[in-house]
């Protein structure tokens, strides 16, 4: 071995133990735990795919699945969407209040998820109520109290949350348009729209390839704010797969059956991601 393949080694191992401990050791013990009936102490029994089986017939997890996921495909068309719209609104040339409007678009995403559950909880319901009694408009009233409530309440706050964090990565991309197209195209008489659609849209492929995954990623494992904003219910009506997984780990303490489920949650993801990030890398491509 070559002195510059074994000094490429020994500035990549550190990495590669970082990886070992932190991802591959305790994906390897979850899968096998996940095959037994462990209870966060010991193991009494290797139970083989029982505990996988039993997971594709639990109501409750089904149901959790199937609410997280309409959950992330509005919330990401939402976050996406507003996102662009206030990157296209900050990168304005004559408006002086740019970086200003910027801070305040960016600042949701430094509030912890936790807090930002407990503020819009008290916003759903302290405050939508004191307008509803005010105007006699019975849609301000029960907020979170319904299933359709709670999950347009927990949309509403992922999107607050997360837009000014997307809008920053889209302003990356656009400020790396090269003036020269743009400049072109006005002198070609182009209105503002086909701007935006024939030139800025293309050039942005990549960030909706990144975007689009920081999106799905958090969306998909949302945990504090559906703990804090509606703690799942009405009976568990609002309650998503992380909420699901923990609860069976932490409040039942069956701990083997809750890895086979995040295993599961492990592989949808995945899945869903690498499809997603193939698609859009070949959007890239054709654009």
């Amino acid at each position: 071995m070559s002195n510059k393949s074994k000094s490429f080694w020994f500035f990549l191992a550190p990495s590669l133990i970082g990886m070992a401990v932190v991802l591959f050791i305790p994906l390897i013990t979850g899968a096998y735990y996940s095959m037994t009936d462990w209870n966060g102490i010991k193991v009494d029994q290797f139970l083989g795919l029982d505990n996988y089986i039993r997971a594709f017939q639990d109501e409750r997890f089904l149901s959790s699945i199937w609410f997280t996921t309409k959950f992330s495909v509005v919330a990401i068309l939402l976050v996406n969407v507003i996102g662009l719209g206030l990157a296209l609104l900050v990168t304005q040339k004559a408006d002086k209040l740019n970086n200003l409007f910027r801070t305040v678009f960016f600042m949701p995403n430094l509030i912890g998820g936790i807090i930002l559950g407990f503020i819009w909880q008290f916003i759903f319901i302290k405050a939508f109520s004191a307008i509803g009694d005010a105007t006699g408009i019975e849609f301000f009233k029960g907020w979170l109290s319904t299933t359709n409530t709670g999950f347009w309440g927990l949309v509403i706050l992922f999107v607050w949350q997360m837009s000014g964090y997307i809008m920053i990565i889209y302003i990356s991309f656009i400020n790396n348009i090269p003036d020269e197209m743009i400049e072109a195209a006005e002198i070609d008489g182009a209105t503002a729209w086909q701007t935006f659609w024939k030139i800025k849209f293309p050039m942005l492929a990549p960030a909706f390839t990144v975007s689009l995954f920081l999106t799905l990623s958090n969306a998909f494992k949302i945990y504090d704010q559906n703990l804090a904003l509606t703690a799942g219910g009405p009976f568990d009506s609002t309650q998503m797969v992380a909420m699901n997984i923990v609860n069976e780990a932490f409040a039942v303490r069956n701990m083997g059956y809750a890895q086979a489920k995040a295993v599961i949650f492990l592989v949808i993801i995945a899945v869903i991601s690498v499809v997603q990030i193939s698609i859009t890398r070949k959007r890239e491509v054709d654009l």
